[in-house]
C-alpha cells in the first residue's frame, strides 16, 4: 500500500528530512549571529541576525519598512547571499532605491515575483544565505483558490517560508501591512508562527523611526531602536535622549522630564501638559504617546489627594519628539507636568521625575532605578525625584541629588514650593 506524501513536513531544499532526536543528543553549540552595521537594528534582535529566524516586520504605509529592509540588504550581502523578493515593485525601481542608500554587492539578487512556486524555484537555485519578502500581502501560493492577502493565502505562504529558513537556515524578514486600527493584517497565528515580531513606528510628519520588538524568541522583547530619515536612508540616533530634549524650551510650564526604560535602555523624554478652563459642560482630555486611561487616573489622584481642582478644566497631553511612553515609571513626570500648567509655574530644568502613582497618591518603586539615574547624571541633571523605596542599596553619582519621595502632594510641595 502506498503512503501518500505527507504536505508541509520539514524538508530542506536538498531532500534531507526532519527526525526525532534525544534531547541529549541535540548539538548545543552557541549559534552565531550576524551583526549588521546598524547597531540600533542589532540591539533590537537582540544581538544580530539569527540563522533560520523568520522575522516579521510591520508597520503603516510609507513609514520606511521597505528603506530599512532595503538597507539592510545592502548591508548582509556583503557578508552572505541576500535574495529581495518583492510583490509590490519592479526590479529597476528597487534598484534606483538602493543606488541611493549605498554601495550595491554582487551577491544582492533582486526578484520581482508574487508566486511562491517560483519563489520557491529561485531559492533552491541561489541558496541565499539571506530572505527578503516584501510583502507577505502580495504573494501568493498556486495551491490555495483564494485571492492575494486573504488570510489561508497570507497562512499558507508564511507556513512555506517557516519550513524553508528552518530547515536551510535561512534568515528571512517578511513584510506584513497595518490595519486601521494599528494591527497586523492578516491572520492573528501569522505572530504566532514567526521567531520576531517588529513594528516599525513613527509620524510622517517627524524624521525620527522607531523599530520595536514587540515578540523575540533570540532576545529581550519591549527593545527599542531610534533612527533618522535622512536624504541617504535612514540613519541610526545612538543617543535619543539629547534628541528628545533638544528643543524643551527653559521656563516653560507644563514639561516635566522623565527617565523611561525601552527594554534594557534609559531614554530621557519630555511630558508636555496644557490645562485650560473648559468652555463647555464636560472637560476634555486628550493625550498623544501616553495611554488616556493612565492620564485621566493620574489627573483623579490629583484632584483628591493634591487637592488640584481639575474636573472644570480641559486637558492636553503629550510626549514631545513622537516617542511612546506606556510605563508606570511615567505617572509622576505626568503628574508634575499637570500641576505646572495648573499652577502656571515652571519645574527646573535641571530636575526629573521618576516614579508610580498609586491611588492613594504613594509613590510606588519602580525597576532600573540605578541605570535610570545614572543616564540623568550622565545628560547633566542635578535633581532626579524617585521613590524612596527604591534608594536602598543603591550607588548615586556624586554629580545628581537624589530626592527619595513617598507622596505625590510631598513631591508637588518641594517642586512648587
Amino acid at each position: 500500500m502506498e503512503v501518500a506524501e505527507v504536505k508541509n513536513e520539514r524538508v530542506s531544499l536538498t531532500g534531507e528530512k526532519t527526525r526525532p532526536m534525544k534531547l541529549n543528543e541535540v548539538s548545543s553549540i552557541q549559534v552565531a549571529r550576524t551583526k549588521t552595521d546598524m547597531e540600533e537594528f542589532n540591539r533590537v534582535l537582540g544581538g544580530g541576525v539569527v540563522p533560520g529566524s523568520l522575522v516579521l516586520i510591520g508597520g503603516d504605509p510609507g513609514i520606511g519598512k521597505s528603506t530599512l529592509l532595503l538597507q539592510l540588504s545592502t548591508q548582509l550581502s556583503t557578508i552572505g547571499t541576500v535574495l529581495y523578493v518583492s510583490g509590490e515593485e519592479s526590479a529597476q525601481q528597487i534598484k534606483l532605491r538602493a543606488e541611493r542608500l549605498g554601495d550595491i554587492d554582487s551577491e544582492f539578487y533582486l526578484y520581482a515575483e508574487t508566486n511562491m512556486q517560483s519563489i520557491r524555484t529561485e531559492i533552491e537555485k541561489i541558496k541565499p544565505d539571506f530572505l527578503i519578502i516584501d510583502s507577505i500581502q502580495t504573494i501568493m501560493s498556486p495551491d490555495i483558490s483564494s485571492v492575494q492577502g486573504s488570510v489561508s493565502q497570507v497562512r499558507e505562504v508564511t507556513n512555506e517560508l517557516m519550513q524553508i529558513a528552518k530547515t536551510n537556515n535561512i534568515a528571512t524578514f517578511i513584510v506584513g501591512h497595518m490595519t486601521k486600527e494599528g494591527t497586523l493584517a492578516g491572520p492573528r497565528t501569522l505572530e504566532h508562527m514567526v521567531d520576531t515580531v517588529l513594528y516599525f513606528e513613527g509620524e510622517r510628519q517627524h524624521t525620527f523611526r522607531i523599530l520595536r520588538a514587540v515578540k523575540n524568541r533570540f532576545g529581550s522583547t519591549n527593545e527599542i531602536g531610534i533612527f533618522e530619515m535622512q536624504s541617504q536612508g535612514l540613519v541610526e540616533v545612538l543617543n535619543p535622549s539629547e534628541v528628545f530634549l533638544e528643543e524643551r524650551l527653559d521656563g516653560a510650564t507644563g514639561s516635566a522630564i522623565v527617565v523611561t526604560m525601552e527594554g534594557t535602555r534609559p531614554i530621557l523624554a519630555e511630558v508636555q501638559a496644557l490645562v485650560t478652563p473648559t468652555m463647555f459642560g464636560n472637560a476634555k482630555r486628550t493625550t498623544t504617546g501616553l495611554d488616556f486611561n493612565r492620564a485621566s487616573l493620574i489627573m483623579a489622584v490629583l484632584e483628591k489627594r493634591a487637592g488640584l481642582l481639575l474636573q472644570n478644566q480641559d486637558a492636553y497631553l503629550k510626549s514631545a519628539g513622537g516617542v511612546k511612553l506606556d510605563e508606570p515609571a511615567i505617572d509622576l513626570a505626568v503628574a508634575v507636568a499637570l500641576a505646572s500648567s495648573y499652577k502656571d509655574k515652571p519645574t527646573n530644568p535641571q530636575e526629573c521625575f521618576i516614579g508610580e502613582i498609586g491611588l492613594t497618591g504613594e509613590i510606588r518603586r519602580v525597576n532600573r532605578i540605578e541605570q535610570r539615574i545614572n543616564e540623568a547624571a550622565k545628560l547633566g541633571f542635578t535633581k532626579v525625584y524617585a521613590p524612596k523605596n527604591s534608594l536602598t542599596g543603591i550607588k548615586i553619582p556624586k554629580e545628581i541629588t537624589v530626592i527619595g519621595v513617598t507622596t505625590i502632594g510631598e513631591v508637588l510641595q518641594k517642586v512648587f514650593n
